[in-house]
């Protein structure tokens, strides 16, 4: 495989109080059979030994500090002071198959129109490997209306051209979760994310501080298809099938929070629903 200079990647770590994770992410990235690359992890305020792990790398990783912001905001500074033209981000409870890299450039090789491809997965919960259900299968191509239901595409296993983050914006950092499902989104209503249908990724599940289970996520999805739906950039097809999934996610959010006695919230989806989301 001749590498050109533009061929640059830029592997984009953030982390935050996961010294017992992250070394494991951290040798997945060291170990590609792909040579040109930059490894950075962002620590995101960390107070455990995140810091004493990350010692040890010297110089085979750039490292980024900020104070707690969150995800979103972490992986946004890594990827505004990277070099590389291609950005793959690896959670720091993941980790990647040796040759994730160079399967991915190749692709990228051989179809120099795409600007976005993900791998498939091996998913480890709780110490065990797990399948994924049917729902969860991943898409290649147009993937937008499948996606709307809920995340096809996971951050870990994506590649993405440097240039698609000037075109449709970073990871939004109001989001305390679904960050990544809104910025699908947005790349995927006129962009085809391709998959490769090798599993490649390992993704670890079932911790404590996993962010997906610690916040309602529909009521983050309902406000990126509402952001989406507003900016007036959907087909007809598209709006109609967004306005669609956008009631019903209401709905079912609304009915939580009557059932957790928060009924001024749960009236508001309600009403929410009623006026945006009727097709």
């Amino acid at each position: 495989m001749i590498v050109e200079k533009t061929d640059i990647i830029s592997v984009i770590i953030p982390t935050f109080n996961r010294a017992w994770a992250l070394k494991r992410s951290v040798d997945s990235a060291l170990a590609q059979d792909y040579g040109q690359k930059e490894i950075i992890v962002v620590d995101d305020g960390s107070t455990d030994d995140t810091q004493e792990v990350l010692a040890g790398y010297k110089e085979q990783i750039r490292v980024l500090v900020q104070e707690n912001k969150g995800v979103s905001a972490a992986r946004n500074f890594g990827i505004r002071e990277s070099q590389g033209h291609f950005i793959a981000l690896l959670d720091s409870d993941a980790a990647w198959e040796k040759k994730k890299l160079s399967c991915q450039m190749d692709f990228f090789h051989a179809n120099p129109d795409a600007m976005i491809c993900q791998t498939e997965e091996i998913w480890i919960r709780n110490g065990k490997r797990v399948n994924p259900k049917k729902k969860h299968k991943k898409p290649s191509g147009m993937i937008f209306e499948p996606s709307l239901k809920l995340c096809l595409v996971s951050p870990s296993a994506v590649m993405i051209r440097k240039e698609l983050f000037d075109q449709k914006g970073m990871f939004n950092e109001t989001f305390e979760v679904c960050e990544d499902y809104d910025l699908w989104l947005r790349i995927s209503h006129d962009t085809p994310v391709y998959l490769i249908d090798i599993p490649l990724t390992i993704k670890t599940g079932g911790h404590e501080d996993q962010l997906s289970a610690s916040h309602s996520q529909d009521k983050y999805r309902i406000q990126s298809i509402l952001n989406l739906i507003e900016s007036n950039v959907l087909t007809p097809s598209q709006a109609q099938a967004a306005l669609k999934v956008f009631g019903e996610k209401c709905r079912i959010f609304a009915n939580g929070c009557m059932k957790r006695g928060k009924e001024k919230e749960g009236a508001y989806y309600l009403t929410l629903a009623d006026r945006k989301g009727q097709v």
